[in-house]
């Protein structure tokens, strides 16, 4: 018997079980079968993202005289725009975009340029790549993109979902990555002349506004902005390089309960973190520290402003920690200010899309900023700065060792006399007496 065939028997037992249904009831049943029928194959007629559909429109976008213009335009030799309108409207130098293309390229064979069926040369990848690209970087819709780049509607925001994942395959590693002996290092040496020794960089949480949050979610996703949003979690040093990136809490959250879920602390809890050594004020501490503001618990971990300063000593660290806390906040708005989509109110629907872009532009701006790094402003080789950082790949410790580990980074003692420490240590670094 034919499958569809049997599939109809099988439909009218459910329907009629008793096999006694009237002529009447045989016709409505045929009728909505033939409905279902019809439906099913137009269905799969019908291709995936647009393309030729009976009775609609092609529309002949040229796409081959896009391309040579966007090419004339930024990639030949010479280009109509010099190099810095393209870094002020790509958010990066040449070099480096052209790496992305060809990374982006090798890894999604959608982006490789290809003939259609007769033999007409379709959408090159410098096309999807930079439709992608305005779409972070103005965050501009994707319908508007069309009359500069040639591509439909479809096609731009399937470009950008395919590169900000092959970004983050490819790139993710080694730009989004926990810092390593030879990076703790030079955080430590870096903080170190600023007074702050021991500290890693600062923490802070941002939120990213969820216009098309699903209604069934938008309760527990709307916190103190009224609105649905989503929090970014972050640590940035000094040169706005983020080390840490945990997003997808939803906005009723507060920072606290952020960081109960993110794994900020899981690898020096687990023996994995690097090592670290110091002494402040003749006290010797070996685990590093972020500067949090606030909201954030007392713990060995974090170092936080002290509430009503009293005396000059502490007034001056109030105002040193808090200088030194902008770190982050300033990474937030340099993020936001090249990648303009993670400042505005998203439009898009999924979350798994919302994380792959926001991972993908914190990677970009790492990349941005280990390429534009003038290394001669910043003395990074500093004599001796890895005697006190030692590598540590301890194996899964047992769960007594863990929670020891645990219960040394959640203590409030440890948390205020590295504190008081740092006072102290400020303060004759600032040279005051009492």
């Amino acid at each position: 018997m034919d499958p569809r065939q049997a599939w109809k028997e099988y439909l009218r037992e459910l329907c009629f079980p008793s096999n006694d249904s009237s002529d009447e009831e045989d016709d409505l049943f045929m009728e909505g079968m033939r409905a279902w029928q019809a439906d099913l194959e137009e269905s799969e007629r019908r291709p995936w993202g647009g393309g030729s559909v009976p009775g609609r429109k092609c529309i002949n976008r040229y796409r081959h005289e896009g391309h040579m213009r966007l090419f004339n335009d930024y990639f030949a030799d010479p280009p109509v725009y010099p190099d810095y309108i393209f870094r002020r409207r790509f958010r990066m130098k040449r070099d480096l975009f052209m790496k992305i293309v060809a990374a982006v390229e090798e890894k999604d064979p959608w982006f490789v340029q290809r003939r259609n069926a007769a033999g007409e040369l379709g959408l090159s990848a410098l096309q999807k790549v930079t439709a992608a690209f305005r779409m972070l970087a103005y965050d501009a819709p994707a319908d508007s993109l069309d009359e500069c780049l040639r591509l439909g509607e479809s096609t731009i925001i399937e470009s950008m979902r395919r590169f900000v994942n092959a970004v983050v395959q490819v790139f993710g590693d080694e730009y989004l990555r926990s810092p390593n002996e030879e990076d703790t290092a030079r955080l430590l040496a870096i903080n170190s002349r600023r007074g702050f020794l021991g500290m890693l960089g600062s923490v802070d949480c941002m939120h990213w506004r969820w216009k098309n949050c699903p209604t069934t979610w938008a309760g527990s996703y709307t916190g103190h902005v009224n609105a649905p949003t989503i929090i970014l979690e972050a640590v940035a040093s000094q040169d706005l390089w983020i080390w840490h990136a945990f997003f997808g809490m939803p906005g009723s959250l507060n920072d606290i309960n952020v960081l109960h879920r993110s794994h900020l602390l899981d690898d020096l809890a687990a023996g994995q973190a690097p090592k670290v050594n110091y002494t402040i004020n003749g006290q010797d501490y070996t685990m590093g520290y972020y500067l949090a503001d606030g909201i954030y618990p007392e713990w060995a971990t974090f170092v936080k402003p002290i509430p009503a300063p009293v005396g000059r000593k502490r007034q001056h660290f109030v105002v040193q920690q808090a200088a030194a806390r902008k770190d982050v906040e300033r990474a937030f708005g340099v993020l936001q200010s090249r990648f303009p989509i993670v400042r505005g109110v998203t439009r898009l629907w999924d979350e798994e899309t919302l994380s792959a872009i926001m991972t993908a532009c914190i990677i970009m701006h790492n990349m941005i900023i280990e390429d534009e790094r003038e290394d001669d402003d910043v003395d990074y080789a500093y004599e001796g700065a890895g005697e006190d950082v030692q590598a540590s790949h301890d194996v899964t410790p047992p769960l007594m060792v863990l929670s020891q580990r645990y219960n040394a980074i959640r203590c409030k003692q440890a948390h205020v006399n590295l504190r008081e420490d740092l006072v102290e240590h400020l303060w004759q670094l600032h040279g005051g007496d009492v």
